[in-house]
């Protein structure tokens, strides 16, 4: 450790909030419909795709409306994804030939990609052609990203009506989203990609590939497509999937330092981003700044935490008179420790998924603060819009506890916190949960299951968690010792992305229709303010007891086994 480390993973956390601020107040009149200087160019696009669709964009819907809009939304992209990735083969730009993929498997992806985890239990650049990477996965890119941006709109609005009923009108939501925000988004940073040594290309050239020659003389492919596009949308939309199964540390995909920095910054810029709107739309920017400053210490701890324990000589080599060097395996020598460990928190706290090293070979306790990320909630910042959402109903949550401190019905943001909106919140928290440790629980026991494990004891324990983790919690990243392109492990995982999804996003709609029929009340002397110091560390408090408690013990002998056993290795 070093103090030029702690600065690169300071500068880093600072500069996606300090891009987040401007981006949300842009944010924020898309969401409302106020004029932007792209409407010259984009209005008239809005207009066709509406008016194509016959979407009245003036038409607001309620709660139930709204939730079915997305849920119909999400189902018809997952049977057209499914139905791109199986008939791959006979579909355009397939240089490479690759045959359709199996039903688990396309059933698997399907959902990774529609429900924002982009889990791949497959190579991109040996099982995708290029127009299921482009037409199919990357097109899901844009359309998961914006969904979770929709709930987020709709719930600031139900923040800042008064006995209203209207969410907003989620299709209106969808393609201004879309237009406005991620589109011109991926372009700049997909060209300025492109311009750091990124490739992008559908050149043909050998069945999709570059032959070269080795310095031994033999020969070698190189797989090569539209890359630097992906990958913008991939950072940008909090997606993670890789073009490349090596993902962000595949040369192509993250070249060097700066380009690392890039996408560092981008896959944390726009959840912070939808937190600032957040509090312009519904009119509480202090309470906003500080859910910001929740996300942004609890980030930073974590990442501290990884960086700590990765520049540490791993004890049984140091023992062994073999190595007294910081522990840098799985990690890319161009970018170092601070990076990875910084990249490692950012992605686990957002539901990216993305990765520029291997979480496997970090230490026990560095691979475990990545995983104990995840079952947080994915909401340190969180995915775009599912952050804000998740965040909302941990700060739900903790007026809640205070209310009951003080024997007064709490409040958050001018509207009364009631039995039914806390039975919702739980009831989403609760969904996460019993996906993770419930998967996890069955597949530990079904000898099946048990053959795509590598490893075994404490560690195999920590694989299983984090692929079920990583899946409820629409991550995406994976331990990678889990072989999990089977039909079991594929069909599993499939399901607890989709629980993670919707079973935690149809109870925020559901919280969010109730508050906007809800009365806006000016605060009184025995509301709680939630905007200084004391809210943050009750919220933050929430947080830790919450995870605490319900994966303490699956943690206990999981992760914190593993770092006794690897200290027992020095004796």
């Amino acid at each position: 450790m070093n103090i030029q480390g702690w600065a690169e993973i300071a500068l880093t956390i600072a500069l996606a909030i300090g891009l987040g601020w401007p981006l949300g107040l842009y944010m924020a009149r898309v969401w409302s419909g106020a004029p932007t200087w792209l409407d010259p160019i984009l209005r008239p696009v809005e207009s066709a795709f509406l008016g194509l669709s016959g979407v009245n964009r003036d038409k607001g819907q309620t709660w139930l409306s709204y939730c079915l809009a997305l849920l119909a939304f999400s189902t018809a992209s997952f049977l057209v994804l499914y139905a791109i990735l199986r008939l791959q083969n006979v579909l355009p730009y397939n240089p490479q030939n690759f045959p359709g993929m199996s039903p688990d498997l396309a059933f698997n992806t399907a959902i990774s990609f529609v429900t924002n985890t982009n889990w791949q239990n497959y190579a991109g650049e040996a099982a995708a052609s290029n127009f299921s990477q482009m037409a199919g996965l990357t097109v899901q890119n844009f359309a998961s990203a914006a969904a979770g941006i929709a709930i987020a709109a709709a719930l600031a609005r139900a923040f800042a009506a008064n006995r209203g009923e209207s969410l907003g009108n989620f299709w209106v939501d969808l393609v201004r989203i879309t237009l406005y925000i991620l589109l011109p988004l991926s372009i700049v940073i997909g060209l300025t990609l492109a311009a750091l040594g990124v490739p992008q290309t559908l050149a043909a050239h050998t069945a999709g590939h570059v032959d070269a020659m080795t310095l031994e003389g033999a020969k070698q492919s190189i797989a090569l497509g539209p890359i630097a596009s992906q990958e913008a949308i991939k950072q940008i939309g909090t997606n993670g999937g890789g073009f490349f199964n090596a993902n962000s540390a595949h040369p192509f995909e993250n070249p060097n330092p700066i380009t690392n920095l890039i996408e560092e910054v981008i896959m944390n810029m726009l959840a912070f981003a939808c937190v600032v709107a957040f509090g312009v739309t519904a009119a509480v920017r202090r309470e906003a700044r500080a859910l910001i400053v929740v996300m942004g210490i609890m980030v930073a701890v974590a990442a501290g935490v990884i960086y700590a324990c990765e520049t540490q000589a791993v004890p049984a080599l140091v023992a062994a008179h073999v190595q007294t060097t910081p522990n840098m395996e799985g990690k890319e020598v161009r970018f170092g420790a601070p990076a990875t460990a910084v990249f490692a928190a950012m992605t686990t706290g957002a539901s990216d998924g993305a990765v520029n090293g291997m979480h496997e070979s970090f230490t026990p306790l560095g691979g475990g603060m990545a995983l104990f990320m995840i079952k947080l909630g994915e909401m340190l910042p969180g995915g775009v819009g599912s952050g804000l959402y998740g965040m909302i109903v941990m700060a739900l949550l903790a007026v809640f506890v205070a209310g009951l401190m003080v024997g007064r019905t709490p409040e958050y943001l001018g509207k009364k916190v009631e039995a039914r909106e806390i039975k919702l919140a739980m009831l989403a928290t609760l969904v996460l949960t019993v996906s993770i440790l419930g998967f996890a629980a069955v597949a530990l026991v079904l000898p099946l299951a048990m053959k795509a494990m590598s490893a075994s004891g404490p560690h195999g324990l920590t694989e299983v968690l984090y692929a079920y983790a990583s899946a409820s919690g629409n991550n995406g990243s994976a331990f990678a010792g889990l072989s999990g392109n089977t039909p079991y492990w594929n069909t599993t995982l499939g399901i607890a992305m989709w629980l993670g999804r919707f079973g935690y996003a149809v109870p925020v709609l559901a919280i969010a229709g109730g508050l906007a029929a809800k009365p806006k009340l000016a605060p009184s002397a025995g509301t709680l303010p939630t905007d200084g110091p004391l809210f943050i560390g009750l919220l933050i408090g929430v947080i830790l007891i919450l995870g605490g408690l319900q994966y303490f013990p699956a943690l206990a002998l999981g992760p914190i086994v593993e770092h006794f056993q690897m200290l027992a290795l020095t004796h």
